[in-house]
């Protein structure tokens, strides 16, 4: 080989090894940070927001539920927390549930969890669960107490069951996020 020759394969080379080892920093860290990229999580839903009520109910419901990338075969192992409140003139009560199933479809998350603190007597202990369609900012909710009115008097519900979403998010008040959930099938 001559030496421009040599010049031209140790430059293709040396290009080659640099590509490689960019490509290999960015794959083990975030923008730069030096932290290791984590694995998309499962699924989630997360959000805060007020829901429409002709009579001026004040009903607000916010999620922070997720279910890790290690665990995408199993929905039960989802973690985190969801409460809501609902009053109206000055009476009414709260809850906040720990996150026992998630459940995600496209934009449709289906939540459940256990009540572990609320001030509605005989709430807590209670399994819940909550259905909510993310259309932007006109996302729907639903609720497993839909049909008996209150939480306390919904009998055995199982895991990552809800109703339909019925109730709208009242303009303007805020947004529910939904990561969808890609079993291996």
């Amino acid at each position: 080989m001559n030496r421009r020759t040599k010049t031209a394969v140790f430059g293709a080379a040396l290009l080659l090894t640099a590509t490689a080892a960019a490509a290999s920093a960015a794959a083990s860290s975030d923008s730069g940070s030096g932290s290791p990229v984590q694995a998309r999580e499962a699924a989630a839903l997360t959000g805060k927001a007020k829901l429409y009520r002709s009579a001026g109910d004040d009903i607000t419901f916010s999620f922070d539920a997720h279910l890790a990338a290690k665990d995408k075969a199993d929905p039960t192992k989802a973690t985190g927390t969801f409460e809501w409140s609902h009053y109206l003139n000055g009476e009414g009560a709260r809850a906040k549930a720990k996150v026992d199933c998630l459940v995600t479809g496209g934009k449709v998350a289906v939540v459940s969890g256990v009540i572990t603190s609320s001030d509605l007597p005989g709430a807590k202990g209670k399994r819940v669960g909550i259905t909510v369609h993310d259309l932007g900012h006109r996302d729907r909710l639903g609720y497993s107490w839909a049909s008996t009115g209150t939480p306390v008097e919904t009998k055995d519900l199982p895991k990552c069951v809800g109703s339909a979403p019925f109730e709208k998010v009242k303009k303007g008040t805020g947004d529910f996020s939904v990561i969808p959930w890609q079993p291996d099938l």
